[in-house]
């Protein structure tokens, strides 16, 4: 298991939050609510292999903000 610590900003609030994301799990899409408004922030991680690099987008729904 890798685990990848990152800061993000709630697209509701803007509050910044750690978050841990493990990679070993191969590409992933999930929801987490935000820890202070509450909001559902939806998460979409991929592994580029080729790049040696993990892209996450953060958005409120379908509107990509980070």
């Amino acid at each position: 298991m890798r685990l990848i610590n990152k800061v993000i900003s709630c697209p509701h609030c803007g509050h910044h939050q750690h978050i841990n994301i493990d990679t070993s799990l191969g590409d992933q899409e999930y929801y987490d609510d935000c820890r202070v408004c509450c909001n559902p922030i939806h998460m979409r991680m991929h592994i580029d292999e080729a790049q040696n690099r993990v892209e996450l987008f953060i958005d409120s729904d379908d509107e990509q903000v980070y």
